[in-house]
């Protein structure tokens, strides 16, 4: 499980608690973005936690430990070198600015709280 909360910095307002299991560009990354710790209910604070990746946006980043919540987005993995998916931040928005969600204000869709949102565009 990994929590995912706040406003502004990390770029979302998503705030729930959501299953990431997701299979990535090689094993090594796989497995440093579902790191699960018994310790740290937020990936943010666990020292053993690397990678976050935003499966809403499809975005990578390094975590940077310095007691706050920031990422830096990454564009290619740093175990295999593969190119990583290009960030979907800002259609995110445009999807939810379009069917009239205001992200800061309403509530967002639980589709929009991971990459099932993407998936769904594609069936329209």
């Amino acid at each position: 499980m990994r929590r995912r909360e706040g406003v502004g910095e990390r770029g979302g307002p998503v705030t729930r608690r959501v299953e990431v299991t997701t299979h990535h560009c090689c094993e090594t990354m796989t497995s440093r973005v579902n790191v699960d710790c018994d310790q740290h209910d937020d990936p943010v604070t666990c020292p053993d936690t690397l990678v976050d990746f935003r499966a809403e946006f499809q975005e990578y980043g390094l975590i940077i430990h310095d007691g706050g919540a920031s990422s830096i987005t990454i564009d290619f993995c740093p175990w295999c070198g593969r190119r990583l998916p290009e960030s979907q931040r800002d259609r995110w928005f445009d999807e939810l600015e379009r069917r009239g969600i205001d992200p800061w204000e309403d509530e967002v869709p639980a589709e929009f709280q991971d990459d099932r949102w993407l998936t769904s565009l594609h069936q329209e």
